[in-house]
């Protein structure tokens, strides 16, 4: 195929990859890979001819370990010991991968790894050894870190496509950070952003806000949008000041955030009705999408089910590709994947009776 799309879907018991050409009318599915093992990160790696699969996988009895494969999964490696593990002076053991995100072209060979306890590990051989990014382990925040209903997490990471010395991660409890420096040295950068589980008068703490997820503007990489616990933000100048966007969605509670590969000023969400019943509002399943940067919201329902579908969709489990239109696809806690091939606009039901979907990434080969 001269183009071919990949749905990368990790699930609570094994992985899953789609494969369509361009027009993305139908999809081959091959798994469950690594079956059994809790699939909770994935990422595709072209770069450099590279056709490589990275995934965090997590058992109950074995551990978790990143697993790679350069055959789109009909082989992976199989590490004799953990190629992820934290440096023994931590005492601290690693308890699931939550990210994996690729550097830029500048960095061809650098994949960073996002973990619980939260903390940053960075590869530079492509992810089959990572290292401990000390600065952020030594932050002089991290012991008064707390663990969100997920655990203690750093679920994002970006960086950024002018400067591969830039990096912003963001920790469920901890808040953004930013760093200038690959890592060296880590700022918070939180003002703006509400933490409602403290007290009034502390609502904007300098850190510890339960960010859920970060994503970065299309055409301005100094603009980023936040979903938080409670809270939708956009900040314009690097996360170093946040402003609510939330008017016009239902709720401002949810977990994943996508901004659109290509569009500026383009961003979805999926709200929830709150953070004790975590479905979908009024048990309608919609997708809200920005076209003005959060000033405005529209819903994005049409094949998606209407009524009576108490869906929940993870941080992770919502991506786009970068054709041209993009195509979306959401997978839920109940096993099913949904996809658009015409940036929302229309869905329709690509799997179901999976495995809770935790991850789904999108990626293209040319």
């Amino acid at each position: 195929m001269a183009s071919a799309v990949l749905v990368l879907v990790g699930t609570a018991k094994g992985a899953f990859v789609l494969r369509s050409d361009a027009a993305r009318r139908e999809f081959q599915v091959s798994g469950p890979h690594l079956a059994g093992w809790q699939v909770s990160a994935f990422a595709f790696d072209g770069r450099h001819g590279r056709c490589r699969l990275l995934a965090g996988a997590r058992s109950a009895l074995w551990g978790a370990f990143v697993y790679w494969s350069d055959d789109l999964g009909a082989t992976w490696s199989e590490p004799e010991q953990a190629t992820l593990a934290f440096p023994a002076d931590t005492g601290a053991t690693l308890q699931q991968v939550w990210q994996l995100e690729t550097a830029g072209p500048d960095e061809p060979d650098v994949v960073y790894a996002g973990v619980e306890p939260a903390a940053l590990f960075r590869s530079d051989d492509a992810g089959q050894t990572f290292s401990l990014v000390r600065g952020l382990w030594d932050h002089p925040h991290r012991p008064c870190w707390q663990p969100g209903g997920g655990g203690l997490c750093l679920h994002t990471i970006l960086v950024d496509p002018r400067d591969p010395r830039r990096i912003h991660v963001a920790i469920s409890t901890g808040g953004v950070y930013r760093s200038e420096d690959r890592g060296e040295r880590w700022q918070p950068r939180n003002v703006g952003i509400r933490a409602d589980f403290l007290p009034e008068d502390q609502r904007y703490p300098e850190f510890g806000q339960c960010v859920h997820k970060v994503g970065r503007d299309a055409a301005d990489p100094d603009r980023l949008y936040l979903q938080n616990h409670f809270g939708l933000y956009r900040s314009d100048d690097g996360g170093d000041t946040w402003w609510d966007v939330a008017d016009g969605i239902p709720s401002d509670f949810g977990f994943p955030l996508v901004a659109h590969p290509r569009r500026p000023n383009t961003a979805y969400v999926i709200p929830l009705q709150s953070d004790a019943a975590r479905w979908t509002v009024d048990g309608a399943c919609r997708v809200y999408r920005t076209r003005t940067a959060g000033a405005s919201w529209e819903p994005l329902g049409e094949g998606l089910p209407g009524a009576g579908a108490y869906l929940t969709v993870l941080r992770d489990a919502f991506a786009a590709d970068s054709l041209d239109p993009a195509g979306l696809y959401f997978g839920t806690r109940t096993g099913q994947l949904f996809g658009s091939t015409d940036e929302g606009g229309r869905w329709r039901l690509l799997l179901d009776y999976l495995p809770p979907i935790l991850c789904v990434k999108a990626a293209v080969l040319e």
